[in-house]
């Protein structure tokens, strides 16, 4: 039986749900070629990423959108950012009411300017945290900061888990939302790491399809390609971007790094 046209044979395949903006925008390209599923599955992105001058975060992207439209295509490494260039903000914008959302804004947006670890968020407790007009002033054991510009996150946050008794009754900075499997695990209680590892990788992803589906004809392929990042993004990595954007250090760990990725982009600039 000879092949269906490209136009046909991708009709046929069930648009992924979640993604249907991104499916739609990897068939556009895929029938500007001629090129259908089989097509794609065979030659891989090459002959795409070059026609529309794709970065290898966006061909990433696209890739598991087609693996996930059921495309046996190979899963492609997303290369590191270089970190003085990723724009962090939208992580610190505030899209809904949502207590979870809420809680992970204003995790970022202290860490834009107090870029903490995990295990120090985690163990960060609300009567270390005083607003000072415009700022926040976060005070441990090893030091005290000023953070600017996380006034309005931390606000929002604190308002909203005040209308629930067991949050507003946490001392916790980042307290738990549900009850985990755990014995004691309670509402108000003490995140883990990997629980706050991956909620911040939700938020993160879900931040990413939030500029895909918003962004403009114009800017629709920076924000692919920042998605792309975004949908890998860790918090360890986030927090060594914002070292290397100029925050100041709060703990050892990554700060050798970060101050090796601002060497070499001033090198090059110079």
């Amino acid at each position: 039986m000879p092949a269906p046209p490209p136009e046909r044979a991708w009709q046929r395949l069930a648009v992924p749900r979640g993604y249907e903006v991104q499916w739609r925008r990897l068939v556009d390209a895929a029938l500007e070629l001629d090129l259908g599923p089989d097509d794609l599955a065979a030659g891989g992105f090459a002959e795409l990423a070059a026609a529309r001058e794709w970065k290898p975060a966006t061909v990433t992207l696209y890739s598991k959108v087609g693996r996930y439209g059921g495309l046996d295509l190979p899963l492609p490494h997303t290369p590191e950012p270089d970190p003085p260039v990723l724009d962090l903000r939208p992580l610190t914008e505030i899209r809904s009411d949502d207590p979870e959302h809420l809680r992970t804004v204003a995790w970022c947006s202290l860490a834009l300017q107090w870029p903490a670890t995990v295990g120090q968020f985690r163990s960060l407790r609300r009567d270390q945290v005083d607003v000072s007009g415009d700022a926040l002033r976060i005070s441990t054991e090893d030091g005290a900061w000023t953070v600017r510009g996380a006034t309005a996150a931390w606000s929002a946050w604190e308002a909203t888990r005040d209308r629930f008794p067991a949050l507003a009754a946490s001392s916790w900075v980042l307290p738990a939302l549900r009850r985990g499997p755990g014995v004691d695990s309670r509402i108000g209680g003490r995140l883990s790491t990997q629980a706050l590892q991956t909620t911040f990788a939700k938020h993160a992803a879900n931040t990413g399809r939030h500029l895909q589906a918003t962004a403009l004809p114009r800017h629709r392929e920076a924000a692919d390609a920042l998605a792309a990042v975004y949908l890998t993004l860790s918090y360890d990595s986030y927090r060594r971007l914002a070292l290397a954007t100029g925050a100041p250090p709060v703990a050892v760990r990554g700060t050798v790094r970060a101050l090796r990725s601002v060497h070499r982009t001033s090198r090059l600039a110079g």
